[in-house]
């Protein structure tokens, strides 16, 4: 947040300036603009306007870019396939815990639940049977009418028709809980954020269907460079883009996994219960004291606009050998109200040309 920094830098010029102007106090950044005379060749007719970049140290807020996401989300989804039959809900509806959102065809699931009825019925049926025929085996038993074989025959029906009751049970247990598949509740009070599918649409396993989030439970998540971080959680403000006041989130966590790409770690900063925002809402992120580097706070910032982007690249133009430019390849950290530091790919006293469609032309050797 420009308005909270500190440190100021002053540009001044030589000669012709073209396509610089005048800015104002930018944070954190301490350079200082002279031209050079003609450039041999094709740029002998203009000069460019180069910048002899310095290190600064800054101890206040260092603002980074983020968004908002939400900390509580689901993506639900079908565990079985079919067609479906209602749709309950859109983008933007609020709904509570346990609410039907959606169901499925279960017809063929409702008549497998019912099969499986019948079947532990009939099986209950046996084991009756059973137990009756067992309850008089054991009476002649009693009266030496019948052998010992025969009773242990009828007690081994008897055991037979027990399993076979709790086995039809279990399996119309699973039936019933697959019909239970073919409705898709709310897992919490949310709100509706994507509906994926129309009424009539099939219905995969594992094709996300409706996208859910809590609103009551937002974080603000921006990647900062872990060099400025060095392990602490650093005092944080949330700016939201529309909201004028910055906001004091209610935790700040700082993972320790670290990009091996950007070497940059992530940083969530809990919002307060009561924010109105939506995920993938833009917002910055302002750290204070996060960026005073290892070498005293000591770091580089140059002009957005002397940035070059092409591709995959990013990169600025420097003079080079014989006063001719030469495009550097530099990897960039935090924005800085018209300025942005440069983290690796370019060192302090190093002559940076700003006009980047200047640098270029002579670059080309055109005019």
């Amino acid at each position: 947040m420009t308005s909270n920094c500190q440190a100021s830098s002053t540009w001044t010029s030589r000669g012709r300036h073209p396509g610089v102007r005048r800015a104002g106090p930018l944070p954190a950044v301490a350079l200082a603009l002279a031209l050079v005379g003609a450039v041999p060749g094709a740029a002998r007719a203009a000069d460019l306007p180069v910048l002899t970049v310095q290190p600064a140290a800054h101890a206040g807020w260092f603002v980074y870019e983020g968004v908002v996401q939400a900390v509580r989300r689901a993506d639900l989804a079908a565990q079985v396939p079919g067609s479906v039959l209602e749709l309950n809900v859109r983008a933007g509806d609020a709904v509570r815990a346990g609410q039907v959102l959606l169901r499925i065809d279960a017809r063929a699931a409702e008549q497998a639940a019912a099969a499986s009825g019948a079947q532990v019925a009939a099986a209950q049926a046996q084991l009756d049977v059973a137990t009756r025929e067992l309850a008089r085996k054991r009476d002649l038993a009693a009266k030496k009418y019948i052998s010992q074989g025969a009773l242990e025959q009828a007690e081994s029906q008897y055991r037979a028709a027990q399993a076979q009751v709790r086995a039809l049970t279990a399996q119309a247990g699973a039936a019933r809980t697959q019909t239970a598949f073919h409705m898709v509740r709310a897992p919490f009070d949310g709100v509706v954020a994507v509906v994926g599918v129309e009424r009539g649409d099939m219905a995969m396993p594992g094709r996300p269907l409706i996208s859910l989030y809590d609103p009551a439970a937002l974080r603000v998540v921006a990647h900062v460079p872990a060099s400025v971080l060095a392990g602490a959680v650093p005092a944080a403000q949330v700016r939201l883009a529309d909201r004028d006041a910055p906001l004091a989130p209610v935790r700040v966590q700082v993972l320790p996994m670290v990009d091996e790409r950007s070497l940059t770690q992530e940083v969530r900063a809990d919002l307060p219960a009561a924010t109105a925002a939506a995920p993938g809402q833009f917002a910055r992120l302002a750290l204070q004291g996060a960026g005073d580097g290892a070498a005293g706070g000591a770091r580089i910032f140059v002009p957005a606009s002397a940035v070059v982007r092409r591709a995959e690249v990013t990169a600025v133009y420097v003079l080079g050998a014989q006063r001719r430019p030469q495009l550097r390849q530099v990897r960039l950290g935090p924005v800085q109200g018209d300025a942005v530091e440069v983290l690796a790919g370019l060192d302090a006293g190093e002559s940076l040309i700003t006009d980047v469609a200047a640098a270029t032309r002579a670059a080309a050797g055109q005019p």
